[in-house]
């Protein structure tokens, strides 16, 4: 993640380049830009939430209040009035969970648990030789189209923005940290999670960067701000596989003991939780990975060259390490 920056101008190095209004500034604009994003995707998904909580509870109602008349409306026969009343039950009870949770994403997933259960109840009703197979057949279109909206809605209740930060006392001064950052071809250098880096122009560039199990994910990002030898800003461009904003600051630290490097990104991981969970699974933690790159910038940096032991970390956080092995040259061995 620490790798989303982009060239400007007409390559690295260049004059200051103008923030680009269309995305975000760094810091206290980040925030903004998350209350902005609340406020649109998120918004909706708030917004279908509560409606599909409603709907629910009105289902429900019809459901533990005519149970037989619903059994009719989806085409079974029979008595069914103790099912239809539990099913029932048990859509109130979501649809109340839903309206009084401020993010309900855990009660919209409970509610694409109960359509698997309602489509399980219908496809068994379609076995019986009794029903109308037309309506239960419509009545399952219906419920696979709502249990189509429940899925979208806590999926994307479930991208949930994360944010993180982490610094660095480097031995160079802002000037030389800020000029080998800003050419930005020198980025994989330290950040073995990237592919490849391509500028593409008009202050943006084209990233591609390992994933979990083998797999990887594109971005286009472009520059927000750019001081030279103190800041430069970022946010990905529409249709990036990672949303996100972020910052890379140079400050002088005190008795010019060298710079403080801190960067910030504030992000919403593919899979929200459940992607922030794989995503450690394989080493490939943001907050363990940012560390690891920055602690290689500082050794390119300080040394010229990242230092290696047998082991140490290689690429995506895999310790590649040998078995200790005897002594040699001792006594002619």
């Amino acid at each position: 993640m620490l790798s989303q920056q982009t060239s400007q101008g007409t390559g690295p190095g260049s004059a200051q380049h103008t923030p680009v209004r269309s995305c975000t500034q760094p810091r206290d604009r980040q925030q903004r830009h998350v209350q902005r994003d609340r406020g649109g995707k998120h918004g909706q998904a708030v917004w279908l939430a509560r409606a599909l909580g409603w709907f629910g509870i009105g289902l429900g109602l019809a459901e533990v209040a005519a149970p037989r008349e619903i059994a009719k409306l989806v085409g079974v026969r029979g008595d069914h009035s103790i099912l239809i009343r539990l099913l029932g039950v048990r859509e109130i009870a979501s649809g109340i969970g839903i309206l009084t949770q401020r993010r309900p994403t855990e009660r919209v997933w409970a509610r694409v648990g109960g359509d698997a259960i309602d489509l399980a109840c219908l496809g068994a009703a379609f076995m019986e030789p009794r029903a109308s197979q037309d309506r239960v057949a419509a009545a399952t279109a219906a419920v696979l189209g709502v249990t189509l909206l429940d899925v979208l809605c806590a999926r994307q209740l479930s991208r949930r923005a994360v944010r993180v930060q982490q610094s660095i006392l480097i031995n160079r001064s802002p000037a030389e940290l800020y000029q080998f950052w800003h050419d930005f071809q020198n980025l994989p250098r330290f950040m073995y999670h990237l592919d490849s880096v391509q500028t593409t122009g008009q202050g943006r560039s084209h990233w591609v960067a390992k994933a979990p199990a083998g797999t990887t994910v594109e971005w286009d990002a472009v520059i927000t701000a750019d001081h030279p030898n103190s800041l430069i800003a970022w946010c990905s461009l529409e249709g990036a596989d990672v949303e996100h904003t972020g910052s890379v600051h140079f400050e002088q630290a005190p008795g010019g003991r060298g710079t403080v490097v801190t960067v910030e990104i504030t992000y919403r991981p593919p899979g929200g939780a459940i992607g922030r969970g794989l995503a450690k699974l394989f080493g490939a933690a943001p907050e363990q990975q940012m560390q690891d790159d920055l602690r290689r910038f500082k050794q390119v940096m300080e040394t010229g060259e990242v230092i290696r032991s047998e082991g140490s970390l290689q690429g995506m956080g895999v310790i590649a390490q040998r078995p200790a092995q005897p002594l040699a040259g001792r006594n002619g061995q």
